[in-house]
């Protein structure tokens, strides 16, 4: 073998070397140090960590945690996080096998520990894992993310603390914002109707009345019965609501029967369980006031 052969095969294969640890860097293939279960719980526990520790979410976005399917991937991810942070409030049923058959050691968050919880005594006294529709329960969010991570790594403590109270104080101006923008419509046009019942706590904070839910269920993952839908059909009706408001996971069939026969309206692109890729809900802050405008616009 010649000299120049050698070199030329010696720097063909530290090109290759060279773009396969650039393709590899790139495409984020290491594992994060906190693992989310939801897009939006990630962008959340970003604001906290800063640039600290990686942050990335199990769930895909666009994922409706309620009818998700873990693959064996995730187990693989969970095993190699150092912690998870998840919502809580029997929000992920998908996450009891997996932990089931993790290795390793990892803190452990739950987001919505000590919050107020909606209950359905007509379902079981199940809960409304939907907290995160309230700004003020994501502050209860961004402070239990904090002292979990306060006990994982306690050395950037002060830094977590000063972050957290940053970003609380644009969770506060998300709040006084919505305020600001509900006050458009007239108390008795503060009506929803969705999918499933998600609404609960937006609709508490902010002075809307629930008028029904195409799934009479907490999870997007049940189906209506006939007489079900017929009795919705006459609240719509009785209520005279406007409009019908589906996250984008959402199927939008039902939706469609029901406007069909009162007249209303179908907003098929909420988005309430993931964030978006890029706008219009790329951060929970933006996802919120998406929401509310296309809300304001369908209800004046």
């Amino acid at each position: 073998m010649t000299m120049h052969r050698l070199i030329s095969i010696l720097t063909i294969l530290t090109v290759t070397f060279l773009l396969t640890s650039a393709l590899a860097s790139c495409s984020g293939t290491a594992a994060p140090d906190i693992l989310t279960t939801s897009t939006i719980l990630a962008d959340v526990t970003r604001n906290v960590v800063g640039e600290r520790l990686s942050v990335g979410s199990l769930l895909p976005i666009g994922t409706d945690p309620h009818s998700y399917q873990p693959t064996p991937q995730d187990t693989a991810q969970i095993s190699e996080s150092k912690v998870l942070v998840i919502n809580g409030a029997d929000y992920e049923h998908f996450l009891e096998p997996l932990l089931a058959n993790v290795d390793g050691e990892r803190t452990l968050i739950e987001a919505s520990t000590g919050l107020r919880l909606r209950s359905d005594a007509e379902n079981g006294n199940a809960s409304d894992p939907h907290l995160w529709l309230d700004p003020n329960n994501m502050i209860g969010y961004v402070e239990n993310i904090r002292d979990g991570l306060e006990q994982f790594d306690p050395a950037s403590a002060e830094m977590y603390r000063t972050n957290t109270r940053t970003y609380i104080t644009h969770l506060e101006e998300l709040d006084a914002w919505i305020n600001q923008q509900i006050a458009q419509i007239p108390p008795e046009r503060r009506l929803l109707v969705t999918n499933h019942e998600a609404f609960g706590y937006f609709a508490e904070r902010y002075g809307f009345t629930v008028v029904g839910t195409v799934i009479e269920s907490f999870s997007s993952d049940a189906s209506p019965s006939a007489q079900q839908m017929a009795a919705l059909v006459d609240q719509i009706k009785l209520y005279e609501a406007p409009a019908i408001f589906l996250d984008a996971s959402d199927n939008p069939s039902l939706a469609r029967q029901i406007a069909a026969e009162t007249g209303v309206k179908v907003v098929t692109d909420l988005h309430l369980e993931s964030l978006t890729e890029g706008a219009p809900a790329a951060t929970y802050i933006e996802m919120m006031k998406y929401n509310v405008t296309k809300i304001i616009e369908a209800l004046q």
